[in-house]
């Protein structure tokens, strides 16, 4: 009895660490989300300041994106082999440092060069935190680690147009601009006084996958050129890239491009369109929350993966159609949502799955690389099917995206099912 008591203490007491853990990576990661956004909250003030027109202004978002999409998938072997703590700290601080460049600019120059430093602090932030919760994150919260790492994700978009206005609003763009880097000052803050939970590696977890008859070599004691040699070979690493690349183009496609395809094609105004695609984030989050425990459901999570973001495509494709009333087409929009979003957690565990020893930030900053691709590729694309007069265009891009990322999602399964990219114990 007296053992049982104790084991129930300490499981309580693991239990505590573990959310204690998420907080943090949930807090890190709503910070890279909301400072994806400061920017172009600020477009119309910086306009009215300087006068810039919107190409120029557009142009600070995209230094942003192609300083992170370098940064991340370099930025997995430094986390590899120093630890991810210090360098989540290092990506904070860059927030800090830009926003307090963007509130002191006195001219583009000064903006450049905070679009730069921002877009460093954003490129580490998944290999630092799927490094985290894959090594210190219990196998039993995994599924609820990955639900929560991407919901705060899209809570920090959904933060960043409020805090930026209200503060714009009460005082002015610079003080806006203060104000996020304060907000990220605070996290900062969080993160190095529970620096010794995100440190080092949980050696009380259980092997989440039994890799005892094939030794495996920890890429994270090869150099950087041997390790890219190892990975860039595995046909599972290319198709987790290109499932990202392809999920992002569908996301991208449906962020920008539904106000103006409900509008063209159910004859929606602009008000209730954008109160639509609000409804998608919000129910692609509530998608995360569900999938979270569905994680522990099935060791099979393509299947997931596969199903959920199959559905995605088919509800895109009833709505590109235009056959349905217009009310119907705004709920469709949410469920479609909230599809995309069950799949989120099981794609993670499906990454880690396929992600070798010693080479989890390098795996995960490599693939999520792919993210950037698709999302810097996507609107112009999308956009010129608009222009063409391809109204439905984006929706059914969108969908195409999704069911290819289905797809690649089962091959990714069976290349690691065959040994092509050996799995990473738990405790590795």
């Amino acid at each position: 009895m007296a053992l049982d008591l104790e084991t129930q203490k300490e499981n309580r007491a693991l239990k505590r660490k573990d959310w204690k853990i998420i907080s943090l990576i949930g807090s890190a990661h709503a910070c890279s989300h909301f400072f994806q956004l400061v920017f172009p909250t600020l477009y119309l003030s910086l306009a009215h300041e300087y006068g810039y027109d919107f190409a120029r202004l557009g142009l600070l978002a995209t230094v942003f994106f192609l300083v992170s999409c370098f940064g991340q998938a370099s930025s997995g072997f430094i986390v590899d082999r120093i630890g991810p703590a210090p360098v989540l700290r290092f990506g904070l601080a860059c927030f800090v440092l830009s926003g307090v460049l963007i509130a002191t600019s006195n001219g583009y120059t000064m903006l450049l060069l905070a679009a730069a430093i921002g877009g460093i602090g954003n490129s580490v932030f998944h290999p630092v935190d799927y490094s985290i919760i894959n090594h210190r994150v219990s196998p039993q919260r995994l599924g609820h680690a990955f639900s929560t790492h991407g919901l705060t994700g899209n809570l920090g978009w959904a933060l960043t147009p409020v805090f930026m206005a209200a503060l714009i609003y009460l005082a002015n763009w610079r003080v806006a601009a203060f104000g996020a880097s304060a907000l990220v000052a605070f996290v900062l803050f969080l993160t190095w006084l529970g620096r010794n939970l995100l440190a080092g590696k949980n050696t009380a977890m259980a092997p989440a996958i039994d890799t005892s008859a094939t030794p495996q070599t920890d890429l994270s004691q090869q150099t950087v050129g041997q390790t890219l040699a190892t990975l860039l070979v595995q046909p599972a690493l290319w198709g987790a890239f290109l499932f990202f690349a392809f999920t992002s183009m569908a996301l991208s496609a449906v962020q920008n491009y539904t106000i103006p395809m409900l509008g063209d094609v159910y004859g929606i105004d602009k008000v209730l369109a954008g109160t639509t695609l609000s409804g998608y984030m919000i129910a692609a989050a509530l998608g995360m929350v569900a999938g979270g425990f569905l994680v522990g459901a099935t060791p099979n999570t393509e299947r997931t993966v596969a199903v959920s973001l199959l559905l995605a495509g088919g509800l895109l494709v009833v709505l590109a159609i235009g056959g349905v009333p217009p009310a119907f087409a705004m709920a469709l929009v949410g469920l479609a949502g909230f599809c995309s979003g069950v799949s989120a957690p099981s794609r993670d565990m499906l990454i880690r799955r396929v992600t070798p020893k010693g080479a989890t930030g390098t795996v995960y900053g490599l693939v999520y690389s792919g993210m950037d691709v698709g999302s810097s590729l996507a609107p112009v694309g999308f956009g010129l099917m608009l222009d063409a007069g391809f109204t439905q265009g984006p929706w059914f891009g969108a969908a195409a995206g999704f069911m290819l990322a289905a797809g690649l999602a089962v091959l990714v399964a069976k290349s690691a099912s065959r040994g092509v990219l050996p799995a990473t114990p738990a405790r590795a």
